[in-house]
């Protein structure tokens, strides 16, 4: 049940579930209880965020260390004093007025993508919307908010992909053997930028240094960063442009001005977000609705299950409920970069809905087992 979701059927609010290692963990589907979890980090810890659903074996473990890859908490897994230091200068990096300020580029970079992809159809092309729309776009926005290490997109895509899988799922050795050098290798390319780099880097290096944390500081959150603060909305781009294929009355609703963008984005977040659960650990022993809980045992947030059950499996722009959606966590924790991803999707919507009217889905995206990221391979369409 772990990494195979589904969010229509019906679920109890709290449930003990078994993983493909014989891990235990408790389940939780219902929003306030969810929310609850999250806003005590007291008792449920953000300490398991990043660790890895699939032990890692010994020889996964020496590629890692042979290339000096080291993740400090810093953003999602860190529950100690530092993290709202830490959060605070990636969210200066990322606020809304930084945001608002790149969608007339985002807008004419987009539009000039659909127009291209759009003459191809016309000739009667099949298009790939995720590799020739989606799957890039949201690094380039990150690219002009903070300061990257200039190698091709597609390196950085690969890693990103590849983290996704090594530390969240279902994995064999080889493989993880084979992800981790992946993973390593551009862990020393972001190792060598950080020492250097300026901006949001720069500011964490510094504050690293005065507050006594750890050097690697920068490193991990600009790993964290690039692992979810892009590849998560590329992904979640990607689905809502798929299940806005199957929604021609909101695409004529949009087309005729009476539907508004921002609220088929909630929705989409609502239904399809690309990230179907996060975790947490139980601190103490402790009772959680009825539930003993001992302390280290790992607790999954369902957050798309929390989603379909406020407001129904439908996507209805604009009904009551469609924005009390966990997409984006809630609590201190909150995704720092939730109003990018808004605008990301915003743009992206607006750009593509005269597109999205006329096509015929050719491959649908397809997500491999992970317990918490979809990560789509591609979604072809043609007229």
């Amino acid at each position: 049940m772990l990494f195979r979701w589904d969010e229509r059927a019906e679920q109890p609010s709290v449930a003990q579930v078994t993983d493909h290692v014989g891990v235990a963990h408790l389940v939780v589907t219902a929003p306030k209880l969810i929310r609850q979890v999250l806003a005590d980090p007291d008792t449920f810890g953000p300490g398991n965020a990043l660790d890895a659903i699939s032990p890692m074996p010994v020889s996964a473990l020496r590629v890692l260390a042979g290339h000096r890859f080291r993740l400090p908490a810093t953003l999602a897994n860190n529950g100690s004093l530092s993290h709202p230091r830490i959060r605070a200068i990636t969210a200066a990096a990322l606020s809304l007025d930084r945001v608002n300020a790149l969608r007339p580029w985002l807008s004419d970079l987009v539009q000039e993508r659909v127009r291209a992809l759009t003459k191809r159809l016309d000739a009667g092309e099949a298009v790939d919307l995720y590799a020739e729309l989606a799957a890039d776009l949201p690094l380039l926005v990150l690219a002009r908010l903070v300061e990257l290490p200039e190698v091709p997109a597609a390196m950085v895509k690969e890693f990103s992909r590849a983290a996704l899988e090594l530390f969240w799922a279902p994995v064999q050795e080889a493989r993880q053997v084979e992800l981790a050098g992946i993973v390593g290798r551009f862990h020393l390319v972001l190792r060598d930028f950080a020492a250097t780099a300026g901006g949001m880097v720069g500011e964490l290096r510094e504050h690293a240094k005065l507050a006594g944390l750890h050097p690697d500081t920068p490193i991990g959150a600009l790993f964290f960063l690039l692992v979810a603060g892009q590849e998560t909305t590329s992904q979640f781009l990607t689905l809502l442009m798929h299940r806005l294929t199957g929604e021609p009355a909101v695409l004529d609703g949009l087309a005729g001005n009476v539907i508004r963008v921002e609220d088929v984005v909630e929705e989409g977040l609502r239904l399809v977000p690309p990230i179907p659960t996060w975790r947490r650990t139980a601190t103490r022993d402790v009772t959680f609705e009825g539930v003993r809980v001992p302390q280290g045992r790992s607790i999954v947030l369902w957050l798309s299950h929390a989603g379909h059950s406020v407001a129904g499996p439908e996507l209805v722009p604009g009904q009551p409920g469609s924005r009390k959606h966990l997409a984006f966590g809630a609590g201190a924790h909150r995704c720092v970069g939730a109003q990018l991803a808004r605008m990301e999707a915003g743009v992206v919507v607006a750009q593509t809905a005269s597109l999205l009217r006329r096509v015929r889905v050719v491959r649908e995206p397809w997500c491999p087992q992970n317990l918490s990221f979809r990560m789509p391979d591609s979604f072809v369409v043609t007229r």
